[in-house]
């Protein structure tokens, strides 16, 4: 199972703090994912991390803004500072036995995902 939190409506500029609570697997057997889907757009890949060996992969637009971590043993969370109106979505993480295979662009080609948690970005 997978849980997103902290979400929530922040200014341009400001950051925010996203955790996926994982149970019932082996946490550090996976890779884990972030996506997020805007109003009207496609669901875009944000960033991925194998947790097993820490390695982490960032799409274009957020490199230098977000930062993704692993405590291995319940939680993943992503850092996302400097947010702008654009990165505002439903944000979800979704999780692959394994590691993070960066060329799944979405979310259900994952094992499995959470319900996602919003961010809205607005002055």
């Amino acid at each position: 199972q997978l849980v997103e939190s902290g979400g929530g409506s922040v200014q341009p500029g400001e950051s925010l703090k996203l955790s996926c609570a994982t149970s019932g697997f082996p946490l550090d057997l996976y890779g884990i994912g972030w996506f997020r889907q805007a109003p009207g757009k496609d669901e875009e890949r944000v960033s991925c991390i194998t947790v097993g060996d820490g390695s982490t992969y960032y799409t274009d637009f957020v490199k230098d803004r977000f930062l993704i971590t692993s405590d291995k043993v319940e939680n993943v969370y992503l850092e996302m500072n400097n947010l702008q109106p654009n990165d505002t979505g439903i944000y979800y993480c979704a999780a692959d036995l394994g590691r993070c295979r960066w060329g799944k662009r979405k979310k259900s080609f994952y094992n499995f995902w959470g319900q996602g948690t919003q961010v809205t970005v607005s002055s």
